[in-house]
């Protein structure tokens, strides 16, 4: 399927439009050499890139990378993710307050829109982006306004806080409603993802709703959230992804805007990366080739002249030991970097909010789960192989970029049959297998979804160091991010109310949030 990869780069239309005092949406300042006619093609342009751009560039594209062990970082002034401290939502531009304020705008761009099919369309995409949205912000910290958010113009400026079960409720109807809508609407305008494809909007409108159902799974027996019962509607009689093509990404090109987020051009972060040893020796025992295209040898390797095609040429460091100890190793030149694909290719490789991959491991654990007929070691196979494929099809057939250690058809079969790989006959190896698969394929993708795993199942295991762990307590990983300091100022009676019936009126990053409690 062909996609466009031209990211519209929307000027004049600010987010905050909503709050500027101006409802009229031509009464802005414009190039006169540019449209002064707002389109729903535009906004949803703007709303689309405002999901799936979250993480923006360079350092900040890889800051979750740290917290999810993916990566150490070894830039002593920005390390509070690599060291477990995540502060308050406002603390990091991306999750401010602001980051959702882009959400004024979908109600804006469905009445643009020209006639009733496209309407379906418009709210339908609506539907998705608050979805995305909403979802990602209450893993962050647990309740948080829902019902009455943005109703500003209804002159309600405290909104009040939903619960976590309430939230997702709601975002689980949203889905629902957005697949019946973009079923009766038509191809739409502004769409660098899937080129306004109603279909494909489709098929990830239902692979969101998975991702959000095994988020679930302790739910599973709660009568109002229907988690086994969605989940069979879902497999069994709606459109979800076929192929890596179906995957909800963006494709990347050599054009101003568009590169691939860590490339080299105007990144002074480059030198600060080093893989993880989670991440290494995991791929080593797996006998698994992803690590020739995530990894680059170690110096001490390229300068002893051993061949990249040795497993030994690469090195993690352990991302718990102190800042000083990872200097000190990284000075000894036997930690591996990242590969420069990364960083010396203008496309990259696709970054996906979505993936073919992924919702297989998702179906893989909800089969071993029970919650479908499924197979789950079909579903676990089928996620690996897509995985892999990714890669080996995103990469540039250069030695530099695989070290002559190419993913083959006929690799990835005998990697299936490997002793760490095939699918285990019990339950709590099959879920350390998927989970662990899960976590190599969203390598540098899918913002957190590293720590959120680790968070709802402990795998992976990270390692927790008293020494560098900037948590308090110092001996156990942080659970959620604290509330914004803008809502203990503007919305104050709400979030006490909310913290009190939640944490027992402690804001803290222990709290245990009710999608992580039995």
């Amino acid at each position: 399927m062909k996609r466009n990869s031209i990211y519209i780069i929307i000027t004049g239309i600010l987010l905050t439009v909503s709050i500027s005092g101006c409802d009229n949406f031509e009464e802005y300042n414009t190039n006169p050499d540019e449209s002064t006619k707002v389109t729903s093609g535009m906004l949803a342009s703007n709303l689309i890139l405002g999901v799936m751009k979250e993480q923006s560039t360079t350092k900040t594209f890889v800051r979750d990378d740290m917290l999810s062990k993916y990566i150490a970082w070894t830039e002593g002034n920005d390390i509070d993710y690599a060291f477990n401290k995540l502060g308050r939502l406002n603390d990091y531009r991306e999750f401010s307050d602001r980051n959702m304020v882009m959400l004024n705008n979908v109600q804006r761009m469905i009445d643009f829109a020209t006639n009733e099919k496209l309407k379906n369309s418009y709210t339908a995409l609506g539907h998705f982006i608050r979805a995305s949205k909403f979802f990602y912000l209450t893993m962050r910290v647990g309740d948080v306004p829902y019902s009455e958010a943005f109703q500003g113009d209804n002159d309600n400026y405290n909104p009040k806080y939903d619960t976590q079960k309430e939230v997702f409720l709601g975002l689980l109807k949203e889905l629902d409603k957005a697949d019946e809508l973009f079923q009766n609407g038509d191809n739409f305008d502004g769409d660098p993802v899937y080129n306004g494809d109603i279909t494909q909007w489709r098929k990830a409108v239902n692979v969101l709703q998975l991702k959000l159902l095994i988020n679930l799974y302790k739910k599973a027996n709660d009568s109002d959230l229907q988690i086994k019962e969605r989940f069979q509607a879902i497999v069994n009689s709606r459109p979800i992804f076929k192929s890596n093509a179906d995957n909800c990404q963006l494709i990347h090109s050599d054009r101003a805007n568009e590169k691939y987020p860590f490339y080299k051009e105007g990144n002074n972060f480059i030198v600060f990366n080093q893989v993880s040893s989670i991440v290494i020796d995991t791929l080593k025992l797996f006998e698994d080739r992803r690590l020739f295209y995530y990894a680059k040898p170690t110096p001490k390797a390229n300068e002893s002249g051993m061949n990249q095609a040795d497993w030994d040429a690469y090195n993690g460091v352990d991302p718990t030991l102190t800042f000083a100890e990872i200097q000190k190793k990284v000075e000894e030149k036997n930690v591996s970097q990242l590969n420069n694909r990364y960083t010396q290719i203008p496309e990259g490789e696709p970054t996906f909010l979505l993936s073919y991959a992924e919702m297989n491991l998702i179906l893989a654990e909800a089969a071993a789960r029970g919650f479908i007929n499924g197979n789950a070691q079909a579903y676990y196979e089928e996620g690996i192989r897509a995985s892999m494929k990714f890669v080996a099809d995103n990469t540039p057939d250069e030695p530099d970029f695989h070290h002559n250690m190419k993913i083959s058809d006929d690799y990835i079969t005998s990697y299936l049959q490997g002793k760490e790989v095939a699918f285990a006959s019990t339950f709590a190896r099959q879920l350390r297998q998927i989970i662990m698969q899960k976590y190599l394929t969203t390598f540098l993708q899918t913002a957190f979804n590293g720590y959120y795993e680790y968070r709802r199942t402990g795998i992976p295991a990270f390692p927790i160091n008293p020494s560098s762990n900037r948590n308090d307590p110092a001996d156990k990983m942080p659970l959620r991010w604290m509330y914004s300091s803008q809502e203990y100022t503007y919305n104050t009676d709400n979030v006490n109310e909310a913290v009190a019936r939640q944490f027992g009126g402690t804001d803290t990053e222990n709290g245990v949030m009710w999608i992580l409690q039995d």
